[in-house]
């Protein structure tokens, strides 16, 4: 005889919602959304849209230079027509590079910001075309990389310098990297311009460049220098980074991590479809924002 013995099912535990950890997981989510919209900007940023950025302030430059030129106002100096020193990003040179198809406005500056906008001029050498060594440095790809192909030149390649004194005309007397020697010391009189950029694979940087030219026209006349040698700012030193800490960054990253943290939040309150309306542009927006003020921050010959 089976006796049938009676059990008790204990009540089951009433479900609670746990606030904190939703909101731990909402802000968890809204990390991984900025992180993702932070990978991808950059990668749009360096791929795409700096070349596009530096494009058109090449045009502006352009236009801003060639108006210079023709009313004799372009600079020729490292101070402007008032005494004052030149501002970064200031138009003062045009090279034209024939045997690699380069066009480039040269802006006064080396730092990173400067030299997202086109190749830059070292501050502390003369300008080109004048007595001495004069340094241009630009970036070999990011931003359109103007100096990206400069190993291909070769000794007897010539190409033109155009400021607000004249056109300069340069030949090429060797390629340089880390180790090979220096060219010998200019004759009194005599100018010199070294082209600079990153050695390396595409946005992996692994030295210096140089491109040694002499000056084979007549030296225009040099003025006095107010920067000396050696006086620069680390920061507009071949493959520097900013200096000081990035307080533009600092807020688009804010921005960006509320804006995501938002847009996690209104998916579950409001729905997909509303909220891919309302924050996928912002979203973007601010990742692009974060994306370039990141680059900012890459060394300066990437």
């Amino acid at each position: 005889m089976t006796v049938a013995v009676p059990t008790t099912l204990a009540p089951a535990a009433p479900r609670t919602r746990v606030r904190g950890g939703t909101a731990v997981r909402h802000l968890a989510r809204g990390g991984l959304l900025s992180l993702a919209a932070l990978l991808l900007g950059v990668t749009v940023q360096l791929l795409l849209v700096s070349g596009i950025q530096q494009h058109s302030a090449q045009h502006a430059a352009f236009d801003e230079l060639r108006e210079q030129l023709a009313l004799g106002t372009a600079p020729v100096s490292q101070t402007d027509q008032q005494g004052r020193l030149l501002a970064p990003g200031t138009p003062v040179a045009l090279i034209g590079v024939p045997e690699l198809g380069l066009s480039q406005v040269v802006l006064e500056g080396t730092d990173a910001a400067v030299m997202t906008d086109g190749p830059g001029h070292r501050r502390d050498t003369p300008m080109p075309g004048q007595a001495g060594t004069s340094v241009l440095m630009g970036r070999a790809a990011a931003y359109g990389g103007p100096f990206g192909h400069l190993a291909d030149l070769a000794a007897g390649d010539t190409f033109t310098v155009t400021t607000g004194q004249g056109r300069a005309r340069y030949r090429v007397t060797g390629v340089r990297r880390a180790g090979d020697p220096a060219p010998t010391a200019l004759a009194p009189g005599k100018g010199r311009l070294v082209l600079i950029t990153a050695t390396g694979p595409h946005f992996m940087p692994g030295g210096v460049l140089r491109v040694d030219a002499d000056l084979v026209s007549t030296a225009f006349r040099t003025p006095a220098a107010v920067i000396r040698s050696g006086t620069l700012p680390g920061s507009e030193e071949p493959l520097a980074r900013p200096s000081g800490l990035p307080w533009p960054l600092v807020m688009w990253l804010q921005a960006l991590l509320l804006s995501a943290v938002a847009a996690v939040w209104a998916w579950h309150r409001w729905g997909r479809h509303q909220t891919w309306i309302v924050f996928a542009p912002v979203v973007a927006v601010l990742g692009l924002q974060v994306a370039t003020r990141t680059t900012e921050l890459l060394p300066n010959l990437l």
